[in-house]
């Protein structure tokens, strides 16, 4: 029973079951036991939504739900759960048919596939928690397999997230106004494109064809300013050659600013597996504090910036657990993070509850040096797959006009030295050495 009895539902039953299963489960959840016959006969009873048919239809099944019978709980289990499977699938056509004809009142066609997969999904979850001293080889294993991940073509990024972004995680980048957020997301998702993965990139801030144009910059290798050079034919022949080295695909789907929430990303993403089979790897949403949330309505003198942003963060990574896919996003910096040459935690706008909620969050830092250098700096700010004290600032190149990032050749950048000013300083150098007696 109690294995059973949270994943079934009263709508799997029709007629006096349906009453008899919400008596008997209103029981259990009151009293945490199964009811005697005497006991339920005394509930039905006492329950004025009986008519008189069905307290006599109760009155004859009752003697066959109390008689004992020896059965295997395995096999009890896996017949239940086929028995739900099939209740689940049967009541979600009928109610699909409701809606094709029109007569259903709350829902349309769209709702068709998320209704249909909710019943395909139907389960007993039989896992009932990790046993720290009974499975120590299963954790052994675990410690030991090698986490899907996708890669960076950044080697200090594959460093801090050891060797690349897990799935089921949400990663912020941090930055001011022009300083490059939709340029490192571009450039992350034309490169897993071309490691044959398939990507969803989200916009609420440019156009669909603007996201294009700039990831045909970082792919064709040619400056954006030019692209409106190149004939038909020569755009048209350079990425039917990039679609013969990948076996991925990239989907840019914009939506108005400020209006799209998870429940919008989520019928995207059911709509795309029926109509195009395709299922995302990896998606980008350019960017949070844009986004809506689907829990809250929008900002409001009731909801404040800290709750509102945190609400959304939480809903990406819900998303990101609920499609097995890593999400990468961006956020701004507060007015005073964007003249400042050393972004913390502390300059991530709206809301402090978003680093609290990201699983990777890194800054990226420009000034007018690394400009003429042709870089820009990262800093770590949060990270769950590794130390932020290791590498904690790097360097990686940038070229604006192509959209690309690249590693910064070690002669001009890389790692930043992270020592205390005091120890790089002239006086530091000569109290190196320096012992307390």
């Amino acid at each position: 029973m109690r294995k059973v009895l949270p994943f079934i539902k009263p709508e799997y039953f029709q007629g006096v079951y349906n009453i008899l299963f919400k008596e008997i489960a209103q029981f259990v959840g009151k009293y945490n036991k199964l009811p005697t016959h005497d006991a339920f006969k005394i509930e039905l009873d006492q329950n004025e939504r009986l008519g008189s048919d069905q307290y006599h239809a109760a009155m004859e099944i009752l003697p066959n739900i109390f008689t004992p019978e020896k059965a295997d709980e395995q096999w009890l289990a896996d017949t239940t759960e086929k028995w739900c499977q099939d209740r689940a699938i049967h009541n979600a056509i009928m109610e699909s048919i409701s809606i094709i004809d029109g007569k259903h009142k709350e829902l349309t066609k769209n709702a068709l596939p998320d209704l249909l997969s909710k019943a395909l999904g139907v389960s007993f979850d039989t896992n009932i928690g990790h046993d720290y001293l009974q499975d120590a080889a299963n954790r052994y294993d675990f410690y030991h397999e090698q986490e899907e991940r996708i890669s960076f073509d950044l080697d200090y990024f594959n460093r801090i997230t050891k060797g690349g972004l897990p799935n089921k995680t949400l990663n912020v980048a941090l930055a001011g106004t022009g300083v490059g957020k939709s340029l490192f997301m571009c450039h992350v998702a034309a490169s897993a494109l071309t490691q044959g993965r398939n990507v969803l990139y989200i916009t609420m801030e440019m156009a669909e064809e603007r996201i294009a144009e700039r990831i045909d910059a970082n792919l064709l290798d040619v400056p954006i300013d030019q692209l409106e050079m190149l004939t038909k034919e020569m755009l048209t022949s350079k990425v039917h050659k990039i679609a013969s080295k990948t076996n991925g695909k990239l989907i840019i789907k914009e939506y108005p600013t400020g209006s799209a929430h998870t429940g919008h990303f989520r019928a995207l993403l059911n709509e795309l597996k029926l109509k195009k089979n395709f299922m995302p790897e990896m998606i980008f949403i350019d960017y949070l504090n844009i986004c809506a949330s689907s829990r809250m309505k929008g900002m409001g003198g009731s909801i404040n910036s800290y709750t509102y942003i945190k609400a959304i963060a939480e809903e990406l990574r819900g998303l990101a657990v609920e499609f097995n896919v890593p999400i990468m996003t961006a956020t701004q910096t507060t007015r005073s993070g964007y003249s400042n040459s050393d972004v913390g935690l502390e300059d991530t706008s709206e809301s402090f509850g978003l680093p609290a909620t990201a699983d990777l969050m890194f800054a990226l830092i420009s000034s007018e040096e690394l400009e003429q250098l042709g870089q820009i700096m990262v800093k770590q700010l949060k990270n769950r797959y590794n130390d932020p004290g290791n590498n904690k600032r790097f360097v990686i190149g940038i070229d604006k006009s192509r959209m690309k990032l690249m590693d910064a050749d070690d002669a001009e950048g890389g790692l930043i030295d992270d020592s205390p000013t005091f120890d790089k300083s002239k006086t530091g150098e000569r109290f190196k050495d320096f012992k307390m007696e």
